[in-house]
């Protein structure tokens, strides 16, 4: 079919769905409001540094928990990046079940041990537990190890819609909380009792700690190996990340569903004929964090899918420690459909940067579109 024929059928995909949801969508706003994040206390900031240390081991032991199947990138992957780089804790990237873990939206890693392997190993249990967003918040092998870890008096911590799943664990019961801001009402509805705490980033409290979206991750391991190894090994990790500073601060009011964003997703999800696989080079010793980031970013834009290449389909080991099996075995990607993740570069300047490769390949509404998912306080870097 002609490309012509290809773009006005698109075009009419859209039109159709506008029509047939127009009220929904033009009841939204135009945008979201102009809205700065206010200032933390010092003696909150203290009060979280606190309900963070470690209580059980002098060098902790961090579990990441995925399932096999679906688990958020950026969630699964920056902890465990960002602690095994900070060496303050001794940290294992874990699954359900045997075998890889699939990411979403990109790249398939190979994780250290099953969940059953790391209770036979360490039947005490771990001192920290990092939950990600998973494609289900209800598998009941991830719900059941959940819940013996907080027995075991491990701090569990959700990254993001990973909170669902710490609620679904039933960790949430008249806990504060927060989330990515899009799952708010889920997780409001099925942990009625949880109480929203707005305009934070990190929420800590007993046993609990949860985040707001994906990049939320970044400031909550600084916080964290604050907590743990001091203020000026949280200050090195954090100049090595490229992030000028950190806490709790947040601006709630700036992440919501606007129209704008609605009908960005939806143009870009019809145009079914303009869609592209992106190629990453995986080398030996890349940097996981910045690999997170630039694949998550590129597979959110509903234009485009971050797909990972290597001379052969064996695992690629990282800077710090993950296995990452390569999506394709070939030695090269065409030129123009190649996304670099900027080695030269801390991971935070790399995110900067894959986003604004992305509004100059796609525009800046896809940018935004991008942004607002991974729930990023920077959108001003983007022109």
């Amino acid at each position: 079919m002609p490309k012509s024929i290809l773009i006005w059928s698109g075009a009419a995909l859209v039109l159709f769905a506008l029509a047939g949801f127009g009220g929904w969508i033009f009841s939204l706003p135009s945008a979201t409001a102009a809205a700065n994040a206010p200032s933390v206390p010092k003696a909150e900031m203290d009060a979280l540094l606190a309900s963070l240390r470690p209580t059980k081991r002098e060098r902790p032991l961090v579990a990441v928990i995925g399932i096999n199947d679906a688990t958020e990138t950026t969630d699964y992957l920056v902890p465990t990046g960002i602690l095994r780089r900070a060496d303050v804790a001794d940290v294992v990237m874990l699954a359900t079940g045997p075998g890889p873990v699939q990411l979403f939206p990109a790249l398939t890693v190979e994780p250290d041990a099953t969940i059953a392997e790391f209770d036979a190993a360490h039947p005490d249990g771990a001192d920290y537990v990092i939950v990600p967003a998973m494609s289900r918040d209800d598998d009941p092998a991830a719900l059941a190890w959940l819940q013996s870890q907080a027995d075991k008096g491990a701090k569990i911590i959700g990254i993001c819609a990973g909170a669902k799943v710490v609620g679904a664990a039933g960790l949430l019961e008249r806990k504060r909380a927060t989330t990515h801001w899009y799952y708010l009402g889920e997780l409001l509805d099925r942990s009625p009792t949880a109480e929203y705490v707005a305009d934070r980033r990190i929420v800590s409290d007993g046993s609990v700690a949860t985040t707001t979206g994906i990049t939320a991750s970044m400031p909550m391991m600084l916080t964290l190996i604050e907590a743990i190894g001091g203020r000026a090994k949280a200050e090195e990790v954090a100049r090595e990340l490229g992030v000028p500073a950190w806490d709790a601060r947040h601006a709630s009011d700036a992440f919501k569903l606007t129209r704008q964003f609605a009908i960005t997703v939806l143009a870009n999800r019809m145009a079914f004929w303009n869609r592209e696989e992106l190629g990453v080079r995986l080398e030996p010793g890349i940097d996981e964090v910045s690999l997170a980031f630039v694949a998550d970013a590129w597979s959110r834009t509903y234009r485009s899918r971050a797909l990972t290449f290597a001379p052969s389909t064996s695992v690629v080991m990282t800077a710090n420690g993950v296995r990452v099996l390569p999506d394709q075995p070939r030695e090269d990607w065409p030129e123009n459909g190649r996304v670099s993740t900027f080695a030269d570069l801390p991971p935070a300047s790399a995110l900067d940067q894959t986003l604004q490769a992305i509004a100059e390949r796609y525009g800046k509404a896809t940018t935004n579109v991008v942004v607002m998912q991974l729930e990023y306080p920077r959108p001003d870097t983007i022109r």
